[in-house]
């Protein structure tokens, strides 16, 4: 019959290659996780930017840990939990300032008309030379939509910046964009495209 070797026979360089195809193995399992972990991050902002109104605008990824249950003896089975530090960086918003930059953010997430999402920018009193609908909705789909193709085509950018110019940019909105903007890039170096408006509807 077939009897198990006794574990003296087994050698430490097999033991220690078995233990690293086993952290190998969890890695892979947890790479299945980084989708899910990605929109609890996108809705922790966006609980604390419309529920709270105190949020913390610096969530860049070396502010985010990945925590491992020790009390979980299996590595397969810990996939770890998300950790958040460094609150450093914070900005309170008013109940008024809220409501606006909702209203910007519904707009994106509703595929509203350029009309509907330039008047949602001017409520927040930006002011653009030219005053250009067409200017204020793309910057509005560029901030808070998913990132599209013409996105990263220079020559798009020009011509957005030919039809107008920013004058004055709402302070309240600069630490949202921050904060939305670097989640986006961490997503994006994910190989993951959300939209911040359609992750954030549910909270605006």
């Amino acid at each position: 019959s077939i009897q198990a070797a006794p574990k003296m026979l087994v050698s430490s360089q097999w033991e220690a290659w078995a233990d690293q195809h086993q952290t190998a193995a969890a890695q892979a399992e947890r790479l299945s996780e980084i989708e899910s972990w990605c929109k609890a991050l996108f809705d922790v902002h966006g609980h604390q930017v419309f529920n709270l109104g105190l949020f913390n605008a610096d969530p860049h990824p070396g502010n985010i840990l990945v925590v491992e249950d020790k009390e979980e003896s299996n590595k397969l089975a810990n996939r770890g939990k998300l950790g958040l530090i460094d609150y450093g960086q914070c900005k309170q918003l008013t109940a008024d300032e809220q409501y606006k930059i909702a209203r910007l953010i519904l707009s994106v997430a509703n595929n509203e008309s350029d009309e509907a999402v330039a008047n949602a920018f001017r409520d927040m009193n930006i002011v653009t030379k030219n005053n250009s609908t067409e200017f204020l909705a793309k910057f509005g789909r560029l901030m808070f939509g998913a990132f599209e193709p013409e996105h990263l085509d220079h020559q798009w950018h020009m011509q957005l910046h030919k039809l107008d110019k920013v004058d004055y940019f709402p302070k309240e909105l600069s630490m949202v964009y921050r904060t939305s903007l670097l989640l986006r890039g961490l997503s994006i170096s994910l190989a993951m495209n959300f939209s911040i408006g359609k992750e954030w509807k549910k909270h605006a």
